[in-house]
């Protein structure tokens, strides 16, 4: 605070110095007020013994000097008038002083009254900095409200509602992201966005099933539009899981026309097209990925993936000393993740807690993404988490076991729950 004090009174002094000598110098003030009322008259008598020259030469008529003179002689008494009001103003102390002491008083204690002071104090807002770091508690505090206020509300505000549709699906909350996402589309006009982003929620809701009403919303988002990437990637895997390989990699091709060419996103859905091929024994042309790379560039893989590329399979068990703290209604998430350190995972099964021990199969058909898929890794992470808050985002007292890197591939991994989560 002592600080800041510093730098406002320097701030003060400085304007000070601007302002305060011209009013403090009264004696030099008068003098040029003089000094300009004595100019200004002798210009006028100057203008004066011209006009009587001309009317003496014939060269204005009487009528035009009596007109002229009296113009001259009111300009003068205005200047002069002028003059007083100046040398007036400069002489007056008064002004230096509401200057130089009130005003900068009166500003203090109307900041001290009105202001903040209390966030000049270091420690008030290092505690006020730690308390914005929200935890998940809080965070879902703020989207409660933001749900009560939208349902309090006659304004439609569709955005809103789109809002608070994603973060319920942030947190896991995939039931209530559905039912936010249906009142955005109810409220505003339809969006391929909000549809393929309901369609992909409420598919986490019906235990990541995506036929049903999730497969008319994707159908609609492409109606809408049929490039949107993410309805065009959720049409395909709707396919796949149906094992209509050839409709699957065509509404995978499509995404192909959309992604530069090359990039990461097109090598990972030409390696899902190509899965979709070798399963459906067909094959196709090449791809617009490698149709746009340079000729010198490193192929996309086209080999046959095998059926078992994209899945793990194994068991979670729960750790004896850890029983005690599980309800059966629990939630339980199985994930795989990849090795470099990403929490995003590449496929995701939930489950209740009351189920434990229990057999588990991650598959690239539980992807909600093709670039997010487990055959686009030679090895992943395995974990499992028991969480009584039901939320995707690991909270303090979520019980927790991971594995170390596991082969994409493999079967028979064993996940052993025996952490709580800090």
């Amino acid at each position: 605070m002592s600080a800041f004090v510093a730098i406002a009174v320097l701030l003060i002094l400085a304007a000070l110095l601007f302002v305060l000598p011209p009013l403090l110098r009264r004696r030099e003030a008068g003098a040029a007020a003089v000094t300009r009322t004595a100019v200004n008259a002798s210009v006028y008598r100057d203008q004066l013994r011209e006009l009587e020259a001309d009317l003496a030469a014939g060269l204005v008529t009487p009528e035009r000097y009596d007109e002229a003179r009296r113009e001259v002689e009111r300009r003068l008494l205005e200047d002069a008038e002028v003059a007083g009001e100046v040398t007036v103003a400069k002489r007056s102390p008064l002004a230096a002083v509401a200057i130089g002491v009130v005003v900068p008083v009166l500003a203090g204690v109307l900041y001290f009254l009105n202001g903040t002071p209390e966030a000049l104090d270091p420690q008030r807002v290092g505690a006020e900095q730690s308390a914005h770091g929200m935890d998940a508690g809080q965070m879902a505090q703020l989207v409660d409200q933001l749900a009560q206020k939208l349902r309090e509300t006659n304004d439609p505000n569709p955005e809103g509602w789109a809002m608070l549709a994603r973060s319920y699906n942030s947190m896991g909350r995939f039931q209530e992201a559905a039912g936010a996402y249906r009142e955005a589309l109810k409220r505003g006009p339809p969006d391929a966005r909000l549809l393929a982003d309901f369609a992909d929620a409420l598919a986490m809701a019906q235990g990541r099933n995506l036929q049903g009403e999730p497969e008319r919303l994707i159908a609609q988002a492409l109606k809408l539009d049929p490039q949107h990437v993410k309805a065009l990637a959720l049409a395909g895997t709707v396919a796949f899981e149906k094992k209509n390989y050839r409709e699957a990699a065509a509404h995978w091709e499509k995404i192909l026309t959309v992604v530069p060419p090359g990039s990461d996103i097109a090598r990972s859905v030409q390696s899902s097209i190509d899965e979709a091929r070798s399963l459906g024994g067909f094959k196709g042309g090449p791809s617009v990925a490698q149709r746009g790379a340079p000729a010198d560039a490193t192929p996309v893989a086209a080999a046959p993936v095998a059926a078992a590329a994209g899945r793990v399979a194994g068991e979670v068990q729960l750790a004896p000393a850890l029983a005690s703290r599980i309800a059966p209604g629990d939630t339980l998430f199985i994930f795989a993740r990849p090795v470099d350190g990403s929490r995003m995972p590449l496929a995701i099964l939930r489950k209740t807690a009351g189920e434990l021990p229990v057999k588990f199969e991650l598959t690239d058909g539980m992807a909600m993404t093709p670039q997010g898929r487990l055959s686009a890794h030679p090895n992943v992470i395995i974990g499992a988490r028991v969480s009584k808050a039901g939320s995707a985002t690991p909270q303090p007292g979520d019980l927790e076991g991971v594995s170390k890197p596991v082969k994409v591939g493999a079967a028979g991994t064993v996940i052993v729950i025996d952490t709580v989560v800090k």
